[in-house]
């Protein structure tokens, strides 16, 4: 069988959109690029447990979207050789469905839960008892006839994921054995990711291309692998090399510019500074302005747009910082 040709997917990797993220997660631990803390925290909390022979402590892990805890609930998973049961707190709106889901646990499984601050509050409280006890109270029947009929659960570990840690009821909070803290990756951890993936995809991309990508991915794998991808498109529709400067005309087509700023990003600035003066601007008065929801504001632009420098928050709101006027190429007022 003949080698891939330059920018063709190798046997390892699968073709499709809905696989692409799957091909380039990886599997392991050792496999897994960046998070060193965390990486070596789990490794300890999941060996230790395997030599005692017992279910790990439940694992929350918190942090920005993007960043990999998905993937390091399957690690998990992995690591211990056992099924992976995944779920959302949007589709647990019920004490029910909590019950239907653990019910169905198998001795040992791990139970992952994305988004778990978004749980119903009548589910969060049966989730108390079943991380603790390994059982639950189902209701049977209705009015005053209606009885609790505990049900004994198979052990098993959950892995909570959340971009909102603070919004967890504490109860639920303090029942995770392990709490961990995903950062946002450095360039050169960044780098190391994309190699990985240009790697498992065979495409060929320079070292100053990786580098290019990896310094407007704002700090988070998913971004990075999404812009491999468009890059990868861009080189097989124009038949171009895989390097610095198709890296550079590809991102320019999706409005990604040198800081990693996109479309949102850039209105956002620059309703700031040249609808608003440079600022203050409320929450809702920017969403307003640039046709977005305000939690699409707060949680996906204004952070990178804080951490870049670019914006600062006061009690009145959003403010345009100097490196913000600049990077329109403005001077802000002398006052």
């Amino acid at each position: 069988m003949s080698a891939p040709m330059s920018g063709e997917l190798s046997p390892q990797a699968l073709p499709t959109e809905v696989s692409y993220e799957g091909a380039l997660r990886p599997g392991s631990l050792s496999e897994f690029v960046g998070q060193e803390k965390v990486r070596e925290q789990l490794g300890l909390l999941l060996g230790a447990a395997q030599i005692d022979g017992r279910t790990p402590d439940h694992i929350l892990l918190a942090g920005p979207p993007g960043l990999g805890k998905t993937t390091l609930s399957m690690i998990v998973a992995t690591e211990l050789g056992v099924p992976l049961q995944q779920t959302s707190g949007p589709a647990i709106q019920h004490a029910g469905d909590l019950a239907a889901v653990l019910s169905a646990l198998t001795p040992g499984e791990v139970l992952f839960i994305d988004e778990i601050h978004r749980m119903a509050r009548s589910a969060e409280e049966m989730l108390y008892l079943a991380m603790e006890d390994f059982k639950v109270d189902i209701m049977v029947g209705k009015g005053a006839g209606a009885t609790s009929v505990p049900l004994e659960l198979a052990p098993f570990t959950l892995v909570g994921a959340t971009t909102r840690a603070g919004l967890l009821p504490n109860p639920l909070r303090d029942r995770f054995g392990f709490t961990a803290h995903l950062e946002y990756y450095a360039t050169s951890e960044l780098e190391g990711v994309l190699s990985r993936a240009a790697g498992l995809l065979d495409f060929p991309l320079h070292d100053a291309g990786v580098v290019e990508i990896a310094g407007r991915s704002r700090g988070t794998p998913r971004i990075a692998n999404r812009l491999l991808r468009r890059v990868r498109d861009y080189t097989l529709v124009h038949g171009t090399q895989p390097d610095e400067r198709s890296v550079r005309a590809a991102l320019s087509l999706y409005d990604v510019d040198e800081h990693g700023l996109d479309r949102l990003d850039r209105e956002v600035l620059r309703i700031i500074v040249e609808r608003f003066a440079g600022g203050p601007v409320g929450l809702s008065t920017l969403a307003a302005s640039v046709g977005e929801e305000a939690e699409t504001i707060e949680s996906v632009v204004e952070p990178f747009l804080m951490r870049a420098g670019l914006i600062a928050r006061s009690p009145r709101g959003r403010i345009a910082t100097s490196l913000g006027w600049a990077h329109l190429g403005m001077a802000p007022p002398a006052h």
